[in-house]
């Protein structure tokens, strides 16, 4: 769960050792308007995904695979739907066996003891909204961060093996990650005192190197570097950055758990810094290229999306302007010069923009949310926190390198990854799935 100023964890079912509302220790009441914002959220999280997240991908890909993006994105959101349901909830929030300060089996995962949603009813709750909603609103996060990965082996991933590494990824790296940094009392990065709001580890992060190694062991698409692929339609690329930007509001706002006044400012840095970034990039982009583009822009929105998610709760509106600035221009580097000068085929730059964008709000969440910088925390030593904000970003690299790495490699030796490159040549919509995006 989101860690967050005096919001914490109150209750999954049962109530959590320890993490009771600093301002209420007792038993937690449904409160209507928290939970009309999170039934909000929730649906706006979804929205991020389908139609969002397929249409910012799907426009920057060759016309002939179009419908595979979609196809991708659609199928993810039925897959970890399923999936959550049936395990996914309990290993990320079942805190059987874990305490403070104790390192054991539970710190990095969560058991089996909510399997098959067990134990939620109409009844219980989580904090002062129903635990339905809860489950709910953190499946949407369980959903987009493996869609997320698609862009890197855009064009190239056979789909039966797509699912297969989207079902053991889900299952080996995200749901670890999100108990270790959500869970509470007794989560390894929760206890480290990691600020992670609304996933700069567990989501963009963990998606961006994820992303970053798919598209190393699948190797680059063919005629990379020397072919040209450019996107075949950016209006709907704008549009879909247009939903991710209102989507988002859902994502980081409704990170509160509340509808508060941490709700409130969420909202605010998250729409400064989106801002902030799409100019960053656009005018880096204008300066290094002689013109800005659209592409350029919804790139550096999304970035700015990205870096102010881990800060959000933490953060006043002038940290969310250097935020979102940083990662506007920086990202705009990791996405052009680094990506040209490794000679990686990131297809659709999910590692320049998830994984640096993440990486660089992590990190600065551990600066701008000192009091003193406009934040919320009085009592903060700035040193100490960017040393465990560093903490986080480098177990979560380490561990999504490195488990996605076998996953890929064990799905190649076992089905094969890729498709042919008479398929590929014929675009992945007819070759997979017999369709054509576009009848002319």
């Amino acid at each position: 769960m989101m860690r967050r100023g005096l919001a914490a964890l109150a209750t999954i079912g049962l109530c959590l050792p320890g993490l009771a509302l600093a301002e209420d220790a007792a038993a937690p009441v449904l409160n209507s308007g928290d939970t009309a914002w999170m039934l909000t959220s929730t649906a706006l999280v979804l929205f991020m995904t389908i139609p969002g997240l397929a249409l910012f991908y799907a426009g920057m890909v060759r016309s002939k695979n179009v419908l595979s993006v979609l196809m991708q994105c659609f199928a993810i959101t039925a897959l970890i739907t399923v999936l959550w349901t049936i395990y996914g909830y309990s290993m990320a929030f079942d805190t059987t066996g874990m305490e403070q300060g104790v390192v054991n089996f539970n710190s990095f995962v969560g058991g089996l003891g909510k399997a098959f949603l067990s134990g939620l009813t109409v009844e219980s709750l989580t904090m002062t909204i129903p635990e339905s909603v809860f489950m709910c609103f953190q499946m949407t996060f369980a959903i987009i961060t493996p869609a997320l990965i698609v862009g890197a082996f855009a064009e190239r991933m056979k789909f039966s093996a797509m699912l297969w590494f989207m079902a053991l990824w889900f299952t080996i790296v995200y749901t670890p990650t999100a108990h270790m940094v959500w869970s509470g009392n007794g989560g390894l990065m929760w206890d480290w005192g990691v600020l992670d709001f609304a996933g700069g580890t567990v989501v963009h992060i963990n998606a961006g190197i994820a992303g970053l190694v798919a598209c190393l062991v699948l190797g680059p698409r063919k005629g990379f570097p020397t072919t040209a692929m450019p996107p075949h339609n950016l209006g709907y690329t704008l549009i879909g950055a247009c939903m991710l930007w209102v989507g988002w509001f859902g994502f980081n706002a409704g990170s509160a758990v509340a509808a508060n006044g941490t709700a409130g400012m969420a909202m605010a840095v998250t729409q400064i810094a989106t801002a902030a970034a799409a100019l960053g990039w656009m005018f880096i982009e204008w300066i290094s290229h002689g013109k800005p583009s659209v592409l350029g822009i919804a790139s550096g929105a999304v970035a700015g999306l990205v870096a102010i998610t881990p800060a959000s709760g933490f953060v006043g509106p002038m940290g969310a302007l250097v935020i979102g600035a940083a990662a506007g221009v920086l990202c705009f580097l990791a996405a052009t010069k680094m990506k040209r000068a490794f000679g990686y085929d990131d297809s659709l730059d999910v590692f320049g923009v998830h994984g640096i964008g993440g990486i660089i709000g992590a990190l600065l969440t551990g600066v701008f949310a000192a009091a003193s910088l406009g934040g919320v925390k009085t009592e903060f030593d700035m040193a100490a926190q960017l040393w465990i904000q560093l903490k986080g970003v480098l177990v979560t690299v380490g561990f999504s390198g490195i488990a996605t790495f076998i996953i890929l490699k064990v799905i190649d030796l076992v089905i094969g990854l890729r498709v042919t490159p008479e398929q590929e040549n014929e675009g992945l919509d007819l070759a997979l799935h017999d369709e054509r995006g576009y009848n002319l």
